[in-house]
């Protein structure tokens, strides 16, 4: 490869080519995005920029390949945005969705005493997000999240740092509440949720690089959640609330399955899209 540095507008048109070869949306953008994170910089910075340095084409050329084979723009980038955190994400957990911040606002709303002492819990926490969010806003509360991968529980830590939360959380490795005692105030969870046919019809981002056991959720969708409301009588202290993410038009089953357990609907939460993708129970 030459030395030379090449010109950015050349190197934005072939590389938007490209992904919208591969059939990428939003093409244009995505190059932009893709030259940002080879350079180092932000968008803003490439306004004043004309020529893009040999070292940095090397790094491109890189990402595009991966992003040309449906690689996720955040796993290229080693990381993403949730609520007011940055958080690190990889191959051994989903990556965390604006969708998902659905459960924090309706959690706020609920719970609007931020000030007061809240015992957390979040099932299959992934990266930490839901957690981590949530102890953002709680200042006073401690947190536990647990994930069947270790890798994940690893990872989450890692997040609880960056984001100065390691004092009030801790994370495990673990099938649902298995390793725990005790009662919580606030129990989240993200579960999997996708019917074990849907999986060969989702997009390749998430079938091909996001773990199929943090998205498959028995041969119905439900399995995960049969498992989590069978432990709140247990684990969620009375008035407690329980929130979880719901795939679309689960709404009235996982309802059903909280009923079974004693737990009273508080609210069904949509989100942007107007789907309807948090419920949040109440230990009555």
């Amino acid at each position: 490869m030459s030395g030379n540095p090449s010109p950015l507008k050349q190197v934005l048109d072939e590389t938007a080519r490209r992904l919208d070869s591969a059939g990428i949306e939003a093409a244009r953008m995505e190059a932009r995005r893709l030259v940002c994170w080879a350079l180092g910089c932000d968008a803003s910075a490439l306004l004043t920029r004309d020529l893009i340095p040999a070292s940095a084409m090397a790094r491109l050329e890189s990402g595009v390949t991966r992003r040309c084979a449906r690689v996720p723009m955040a796993l290229i980038e080693g990381g993403t945005g949730f609520w007011n955190l940055t958080l690190e994400v990889s191959s051994h957990t989903l990556i965390p969705r604006g969708d998902s911040e659905t459960l924090i606002e309706a959690l706020l709303d609920l719970r609007p005493d931020r000030d007061k002492p809240q015992h957390l819990l979040d099932l299959g926490t992934g990266t930490g997000c839901l957690l981590l969010a949530v102890l953002s806003e709680y200042t006073a509360s401690f947190g536990i999240g647990v994930d069947l991968s270790p890798d994940a529980a690893a990872l989450a830590q890692r997040n609880a740092s960056r984001n100065g939360l390691v004092q009030r959380s801790a994370f495990l490795a673990g099938s649902w509440t298995d390793a725990l005692t005790g009662r919580f105030d606030i129990i989240l969870s993200n579960p999997p949720y996708i019917p074990a046919a849907d999986i060969a019809g989702l997009m390749p981002e998430v079938r091909d690089h996001e773990p199929v056991r943090a998205l498959v959720g028995g041969d119905d969708g439900l399995e995960a959640y049969r498992a989590i409301m069978l432990q709140m009588s247990r684990h969620l202290s009375p008035g407690g609330v329980l929130v979880l993410e719901i795939g679309q038009g689960q709404e009235d089953d996982v309802a059903a399955l909280g009923a079974e357990q004693g737990l009273l609907l508080r609210e069904a939460r949509r989100d942007l899209g107007g789907i309807i993708r948090a419920l949040c129970f109440e230990h009555v």
